[in-house]
């Protein structure tokens, strides 16, 4: 396998997942979508909207293709944005506003918790689904944005284990701990034992 179709056309995300494969020394080379790909995503949780790209992904380019559906789970808000995470607002900035404009009656950090999860679908032109996972990573969100790395809401989003937010850590500390980067680790696995 040279390489895998990514049901993506979030260029951050290539960079991040390329990286990530690149660093774990997996010899594969990530295709994008090559036409506009807007699924309709209205799967009721990660893995389902997972693979409702995935599938549509790997029918438009006719071989396996995998994606990833990935969120913002905060628990004062009932784990919203969740699955909305990319709806949530119009642009980041509106919607990392909107996000601590609903967190403004809880300012300590014990109300703030948050999670990132992230879900990875590996499905062919069919529809068969041959691999799936789901990871998680913990933080909180604090009041500022902090950093200019990363996308999302990677300004806000901290993390106790390096003392600072997704957006403040350089590529390689990220693909260490994120929620995206655990699942990758399982799909990493999953390829090499799989390289058919």
């Amino acid at each position: 396998m040279k390489s895998i179709v990514f049901a993506t056309s979030n260029e951050h995300k290539i960079y991040e997942v390329q990286s990530k494969f690149d660093c774990d020394n997996v010899d594969i080379k990530i295709i994008p979508v090559t036409q506009p790909f807007e699924p309709e995503e209205n799967g009721t949780n990660f893995l389902e909207n997972a693979y409702i790209k995935a599938f549509e992904a790997a029918k438009i380019m006719g071989v396996p293709a995998f994606a990833d559906d990935s969120g913002l789970c905060v628990d004062a808000l009932g784990g919203l944005p969740g699955i909305h995470s990319a709806r949530y607002a119009p642009t980041r900035d509106e919607k990392i506003t909107k996000l601590l404009n609903a967190l403004k009656d809880f300012p300590q950090e014990q109300e703030r918790k948050a999670h990132f999860s992230c879900a990875i679908s590996l499905v062919t032109p069919e529809g068969e689904e041959l691999f799936s996972t789901e990871s998680q990573c913990n933080g909180y969100i604090i009041k500022e944005l902090h950093g200019t790395n990363g996308f999302g809401y990677d300004p806000v989003f901290y993390v106790k284990e390096y003392n600072k937010t997704f957006a403040e850590l350089d590529i390689d500390k990220k693909n260490r701990i994120s929620h995206r980067a655990l699942a990758l680790n399982n799909f990493i696995k999953f390829i090499k034992n799989n390289k058919s």
